[in-house]
């Protein structure tokens, strides 16, 4: 059965020094039950540091953090493990040991049912490896080996660090079907990836890291409307037509005709509708027309140039 408590994760103020460095200030994040949220931000950002923070795995300087209502502190905390499943970005397994022998020790230690690494052997489509040895497996074949040891005790909160990294695309389209199921069953995610254009149409919310600051939290839509992040409406019409368009909005938007063909207009948001009714009102024929949102990778670097804007202000 799935958690009660609303907040998967709450951290408030959390902050991690290490000396004189500052990995993390002040950076505050709830995580509600059934929610999907991406960590990103450069290499250094302090998305690592963070993560082991959440886990227990380190101790912040300042700041509080709860996972399924426990302070990752009390000693409580510690049933609390049995029900996170986390696949770190490198994960080391004992060559030696075949892939069957090393998902039931991690089944020992949460305390799952044998039954489920078959299940899961099936699931990753690792059931003819199974009792091969991790040395004969290849970098994707370990990294879905993985992405099963997280999975065993049917987790509650989910944290994947780069969970398709070393992965053929259609490895990766099935890692992030099972993802998703895991969210439909109500299971809290936490995604660090640096893929963007994997993941902007799989997320609730994205938590932006910028030397170990939170930059932006929001969804995808919200941090858009903040930071005025163009959509793009791409019109195919006649060289005449395009012409025309070109004169009447250049005047008040972002416009390029990218050939003779091809007009390109950048809006907010929230003025797509009425620029497509104002075009469609000067009826002229268009051969079709497509319309193309801001995805988390543009949002991503507006935001990070926006915190480099105000570091040199």
């Amino acid at each position: 059965m799935k958690m009660t408590i609303k907040a998967a994760v709450s951290a408030h103020g959390v902050s991690k020094a290490y000396g004189q460095v500052n990995a993390l200030q002040d950076v505050s994040l709830t995580l509600n039950r059934g929610e999907c949220l991406a960590l990103v931000g450069h290499n250094g950002a302090g998305k690592s540091t963070f993560i082991k923070i959440l886990l227990g795995l380190v101790s912040p300087t300042s700041g509080t953090v709860q996972v399924m209502g426990v302070d990752v502190h009390n000693h409580q905390f510690e049933a609390c493990r049995q029900k996170i499943g986390f696949l770190p970005e490198q994960i080391l397994f004992q060559k030696s040991m075949t892939g069957r022998e090393a998902l039931s020790f991690y089944a020992h230690l949460k305390g799952s049912p044998l039954t489920q690494v078959d299940e899961l052997f099936q699931k990753f489509d690792l059931e003819a490896a199974a009792d091969y040895r991790i040395s004969t497996y290849s970098k994707g074949m370990r990294q879905k080996l993985g992405m099963a040891q997280a999975l065993l005790g049917e987790p509650e909160f989910l944290v994947l660090d780069e969970p398709t990294s070393g992965l053929d695309p259609m490895a990766r389209q099935k890692i992030y079907h099972i993802i998703e199921e895991e969210k439909r069953k109500g299971t809290s995610i936490l995604i660090s990836s640096h893929v963007l254009t994997e993941i902007d149409d799989r997320i609730d919310r994205v938590l932006i890291l910028n030397s170990g600051q939170a930059v932006a939290d929001g969804t995808l839509a919200g941090l858009t409307r903040q930071r005025v992040v163009h959509s793009r409406i791409v019109i195919e019409a006649t060289p005449q037509a395009c012409a025309q368009i070109e004169t009447i909005f250049s005047h008040e938007l972002d416009v390029h005709r990218t050939s003779e063909r091809n007009v390109t207009l950048h809006c907010e948001q929230a003025r797509k509708i009425p620029i497509l009714n104002s075009i469609y009102a000067l009826g002229i024929q268009l051969i079709d027309i497509r319309i193309t949102d801001p995805s988390l990778d543009e949002v991503f670097r507006a935001y990070m140039n926006l915190d480099e804007e105000m570091a040199y202000e």
